[in-house]
């Protein structure tokens, strides 16, 4: 597979001389999420292949326009997986795509985030020069953490063009169990749940029944479903599959969807539509007809925050930052890409 670096690194310098802005992007199976901008574009499909993988090491380092499928099944074929369970939406996401939005799946509650599992990265500036942050291994990883700056960050700050992500070992087994609740007694035996060392990877409320991913020895699961109670359900990969790649039916609505994060002991907030909860509470998805004020009026009374996942209109796609917060967005803005033409716009107008 090719390196495309050089060409990438010699067509942003020519922007950066031109002032030229430029959309950098490549399977484009989230093109949907962030602001919509108008640009030359840059794409990075091209620049792909796997460059190292250690299975004993657990990790993998491979080009951001490599396909994420491509990386599962080579992970998969040595009994390890990608920790945060990414989706990719669509057959063409890289890993680039993947780490640039920083969105991570049902396991993110087990696992961690996107940005915990990047080791290193190495991206091209807004000048055209090439930076390397970070190592391969945990114990490598010294200095400033600038790497996990790239997770979510939608190539404001650079054209990513390696990562080195770390690996889990596969689950010896996985079940999952779905029990009728309501509403608050769900949000209460989850945060009850995740005080204890039960096996729980991922959880989804509907608003009658609980799904709840086991994962670990037969033995210890056995131990979990006794005392969690419910039913086992069949097929729980495709469930789950369904959750992560939004091809659940509460995912297919006209209405704009919004992600919105809330601290897990949240009860259900006052906005109007359908509803659906992950990560043991902490992630919350609405389908609303409701205006930005108030789905964002609800999120901050909560202490969470709220963005515009899909659908809608509106210029504010994104939770505002506080003064102090964005500030700091700005200071790194301009270190990173002082001309402001890497995917100005994505996130917030400002930046």
């Amino acid at each position: 597979m090719p390196n495309l670096s050089n060409e990438i690194s010699n067509s942003i310098k020519d922007a950066y001389q031109k002032q030229q802005v430029l959309n950098i992007s490549a399977g484009k199976t989230k093109q949907f999420y962030g602001r919509n901008i108008n640009a030359k574009s840059l794409s990075l499909t091209e620049h792909a292949g796997i460059i190292e993988y250690e299975p004993t090491e657990l990790y993998i380092t491979a080009r951001s326009g490599t396909p994420l499928a491509e990386i599962e099944q080579m992970v998969a074929d040595h009994n390890q997986i990608l920790p945060c369970e990414p989706p990719r939406f669509g057959d063409n996401a890289t890993l680039g795509g993947t780490i640039a939005c920083g969105l991570a799946g049902p396991r993110r509650v087990s696992a961690g985030n996107v940005r915990d599992c990047v080791l290193g990265t190495e991206i091209i500036n807004g000048k055209g020069e090439t930076l390397r942050f970070g190592g391969k291994v945990m114990k490598n990883v010294a200095g400033y953490d600038v790497s996990r700056l790239m997770c979510g960050a939608l190539g404001t700050l650079g054209a990513i063009m390696s990562i080195s992500i770390r690996l889990l070992p596969k689950p010896e087994k996985e079940e999952t169990i779905a029990i009728t609740i309501d509403c608050t007694t769900a949000i209460d035996k989850l945060n009850q749940w995740a005080k204890t060392p039960m096996p729980i990877s991922a959880s989804f409320y509907d608003g009658s029944e609980l799904y709840i991913r086991l994962s670990s020895s037969e033995s210890a699961i056995k131990a979990c479903k006794k005392s969690i109670g419910g039913e086992l359900i069949n097929n729980h990969g495709s469930f789950w599959n369904g959750v992560k790649e939004q091809t659940h039916a509460f995912f297919k609505t006209d209405k704009p969807l919004w992600r919105i994060s809330v601290p897990s002991n949240t009860r259900l907030l006052n906005i109007n539509g359908d509803s659906v909860m992950e990560w043991n509470g902490a992630l919350r998805w609405y389908s609303t007809n409701e205006d930005q004020k108030t789905v964002r009026t609800e999120a901050i009374k909560a202490g969470g925050h709220a963005t515009l996942f899909k659908g809608g209109v509106t210029d504010q796609i994104f939770h505002p930052l506080p003064k102090v917060s964005f500030d700091l967005h700005k200071k790194l803005k301009q270190v990173f890409d002082p001309a402001n033409i890497l995917n100005p716009g994505k996130m917030f107008t400002e930046l």
